[in-house]
């Protein structure tokens, strides 16, 4: 059996006057999804446990059919995983942001948690002047790819540090940042370190574009993950843009397939994830491929944008997959880890929409597309999220 998850990350929404009163999704065209639904089951999972945060990692955690309310450390440690990056189980690990503010201080505001989508190879050159300067034996900077960097500070795992709540910077758009620096000043050497990082950044002739600070968050001691295989009997592997899957992907000894050309966003290279997940099956049994960009256009407040990266999503991913395996009795989970509402311009914890397909379903939900309400109108619900990998596979085993 070949095993195929499809996520369109941040994919569900909630109700937009601009589309007519329509998510997304349901203003999206999404034909094959569609033909899913009619053939298959639909519903809803919980995908992010009670109390935790709706994040990519929690949710994407948890569609790899691993409790984050047991495993999940931080976001920090699990894209160091990505990266292969070696740090001690006193060390804490930190998500690190270049972010546009205006005024690194009590009165700034959060303007951009991406510094403009910043280009990796600016970027890289921006962390390599802070390394340069800031770098010493309790913190290590290393570079990732875009806005999305990493800081380890060495031996505070037991330290105030690890209590700090800095809000990710996606979550506090045009807001003021007073807060998250009044956390930053609980823990000195790290209130320093940004501080020092905002006025070097002001000052680098490099930096022509909008970054002119750092944002550390999501700290957490290292990911420690079972392996996938063990777990679940497949050998799988992961395709993503971001590191975030591929720490998941990693941690958890699959396969981490790295595709020329994916950016994240809405220009990625779908064909490359596409053709990189189809040789994978040539000998593997599980596949996640993982697409950011109707999260990035939740995130950036455009609905027009999100509909069409759910559009391609559809076409350039969904519809070669399918047609390249349906018939062959693959197994087709298509979801989304998290909502990331354009109203909101951040995630949130509702139950996402899913659809599980295979050739020999015998009892599909028959619906007429796959939409949020669709989805809920069956009356399925998958909580705890974590089991929604399992289920599917008792589904489809008649177990």
């Amino acid at each position: 059996m070949k095993f195929v998850v499809l996520v369109a990350d941040g994919m569900g929404d909630w109700p937009v006057e601009e589309l007519g009163g329509k998510t997304p999704l349901h203003a999206a065209a999404t034909p094959v999804m569609d033909r899913l639904a009619r053939h298959g089951v639909a519903g809803l999972c919980r995908t992010v446990p009670a109390g935790m945060a709706p994040g990519s990692d929690v949710a994407n955690m948890a569609l790899l059919g691993f409790d984050p309310a047991r495993h999940h450390t931080g976001r920090g440690p699990i894209e160091a995983a990505a990266q292969g990056i070696e740090a001690g189980d006193d060390d804490l690990i930190w998500r690190m942001n270049l972010v546009t503010v205006d005024g690194f201080g009590p009165d700034g505001i959060m303007r951009d948690y991406s510094a403009g989508h910043i280009a990796t190879p600016e970027a890289a050159s921006l962390i390599a002047a802070l390394k340069q300067r800031l770098d010493d034996e309790h913190f290590v900077m290393h570079p990732g790819v875009q806005y999305r960097h990493l800081l380890v500070q060495r031996g505070a795992a037991d330290g105030p540090a690890a209590r700090l709540a800095p809000r990710p910077p996606h979550d506090i758009l045009d807001r003021p940042i007073a807060p998250d620096l009044a956390e930053y000043a609980k823990a000195p050497a790290l209130d320093r370190l940004v501080a020092e990082a905002a006025r070097l950044l002001s000052g680098l002739p490099q930096n022509a574009a909008r970054a002119n600070a750092v944002w550390p968050w999501g700290q957490g001691r290292p990911l420690r993950l079972p392996r996938f295989q063990d777990a679940f009997g497949m050998a799988g592997a992961v395709i993503s843009a971001v590191d975030l899957i591929k720490g998941l992907g990693r941690a958890s000894d699959m396969r981490v397939l790295d595709v020329p050309g994916a950016t994240g966003l809405l220009d990625t290279n779908y064909a490359g994830k596409v053709a990189a997940a189809l040789d994978f099956l040539g000998h593997g049994d599980f596949i996640f491929v993982h697409l950011e960009g109707p999260d990035e256009c939740g995130h950036g407040g455009n609905a027009r944008d999100k509909t069409e990266a759910i559009r391609r999503f559809d076409a350039l991913v969904a519809a070669p997959m399918v047609n390249a395996l349906w018939d062959a009795g693959a197994v087709f989970l298509v979801t989304c880890d998290h909502l990331t509402p354009t109203a909101l311009r951040t995630h949130h914890a509702d139950p996402v929409p899913f659809l599980l397909a295979w050739k020999g379903c015998t009892a599909p939900s028959n619906l007429p597309a796959f939409t949020e309400e669709t989805a809920a109108s069956t009356g399925v619900v998958v909580e705890p999220g974590h089991d929604l990998l399992r289920w599917a596979l008792r589904q489809v085993r008649g177990t």
